[in-house]
């Protein structure tokens, strides 16, 4: 593609990336054919492909307007176009670049923006997380149906068997909605990994991973949260941890991809590398693992596996995940669509509410293809969102395996 933009922007890092970005692109289309929002819309600029000419135009001739903006806000980020471009354009890279891009040029309406500090100052805070969904629960009665619907309920904590026999140590990145909505996800990985000898240690000094902020142009502010967890967690490298472990894929493409966050910040990028090849998710680790260790009770069960968007497009981490839950005995259903995003995509339930309903509606009916008895997946919004429409139980698939431990 060619590019004439402007000068004062190719001299920054932003503008070479983009350049280079835009000139991989060679129009073939392919990306609309998997992706979720021109599948609902029919609309070229809802697609990857017309979203890159509207970053184009906006890049080489200045202007930004609502009308750009509107386009760029309902892209999910699920990536399932950089799957499929022949080209190996990095979309996702892009679209960061153009929506920081907009938010510096178009202001956004009062409303909006009270709205979106809120979330990016509530929602990466464990402790305002507890706040928010207790009085949440509290006063759905004066919530919207869509929201009333995605409060997650409290959950109990769940008794796992442990083995005391670990002689390796590992760490447990617990997220922030997480750790708050689905405690037993962390709690279920500690038991599982127990009796591969893999202790599971928290970190109380890490915080959110910072894809909320990033993905809301909140760039400043992810970029210290990256660093706050690199200081976090480095100690515990150096002392012999083997790997931090995610059991939430949204986290853990963020966390993967530190090193393109931190580019110009010298010293952290160097320790960004080597956290981004220590960051597995979950199924990584037990991939490379003797599963015949685990104590497990045989089930029938029949059950749909979610492969998030994230976990797939982003970590491209799909094969290694299905071919766990095989290894552990999980009867898989038949699923359709595998590739499309259920519509979560960390805060865009929030911020795009209808067409959000539409792609949950549709990927509902693509995992209940095979009548499963439960739905399990690799991410917590994925799960929340799930969860809110399912007529099954839907859980984060290590709760599955945890509740399977033999005592």
């Amino acid at each position: 593609m060619k590019t004439s933009l402007k000068d004062e922007f190719l001299s920054t890092l932003d503008g070479k990336k983009a350049e280079e970005i835009l000139r991989r692109c060679v129009h073939c289309g392919f990306c609309n054919a998997t992706c979720p929002t021109y599948q609902e819309l029919s609309d070229e600029r809802d697609g990857p492909r017309g979203r890159i000419y509207l970053i184009k135009q906006m890049l080489e001739n200045g202007e930004a307007t609502e009308k750009t903006r509107t386009h760029l806000d309902r892209c999910l980020t699920c990536r399932s176009c950089e799957t499929t471009c022949p080209s190996g354009v990095e979309y996702s890279q892009l679209l960061d670049i153009g929506k920081q891009h907009i938010e510096k040029h178009v202001p956004r309406s009062f409303s909006d923006r009270i709205l979106r500090y809120g979330v990016t100052r509530i929602l990466p805070n464990a402790s305002w997380n507890k706040v928010m969904f207790r009085l949440a629960r509290q006063f759905t009665f004066l919530m919207p149906d869509t929201f009333r619907e995605q409060i997650p309920t409290e959950q109990s904590l769940t008794s796992y068997t442990f083995s005391a026999k670990t002689n390796r140590t590992m760490i447990a990145f617990r997220g922030c909605v997480q750790q708050t909505a689905t405690p037993n996800t962390v709690k279920a990985a500690k038991a599982v990994l127990s009796h591969l000898g893999i202790e599971l240690i928290e970190v109380a000094q890490e915080g959110c991973c910072g894809a909320v902020n990033l993905h809301l142009s909140e760039h400043e502010r992810a970029v210290q949260q990256a660093k706050r967890n690199i200081d976090a967690w480095w100690r515990y490298l150096e002392h012999g941890a083997e790997a931090i472990v995610m059991s939430a894929s949204g986290c853990g493409v963020t966390i993967k991809e530190y090193p393109q966050l931190l580019v110009e910040s010298p010293h952290y990028r160097e320790r960004a590398l080597a956290i981004s090849e220590k960051a597995k998710d979950l199924s990584e680790i037990l991939f490379a693992e003797d599963l015949n260790q685990l104590p497990l009770k045989p089930s029938d069960e029949q059950i749909a596996v979610h492969c998030p968007c994230t976990l797939q497009h982003g970590m491209k981490n799909k094969e290694t995940y299905y071919e766990v839950l095989r290894r552990l005995g999980v009867e898989q259903t038949r699923t359709t669509e595998d590739h499309l995003c259920c519509g979560s995509a960390g805060t865009y339930s929030l911020f795009q509410p209808e067409l959000s309903q539409q792609l949950l509606k549709r990927k509902m009916k693509a995992l209940s293809e095979g009548d499963p008895e439960g739905i399990v997946t690799a991410n917590i919004g994925c799960q929340l969102h799930l969860g809110s429409k399912a007529q099954v139980p839907v859980k984060h698939w290590i709760e599955l395996i945890a509740e399977r431990l033999e005592n």
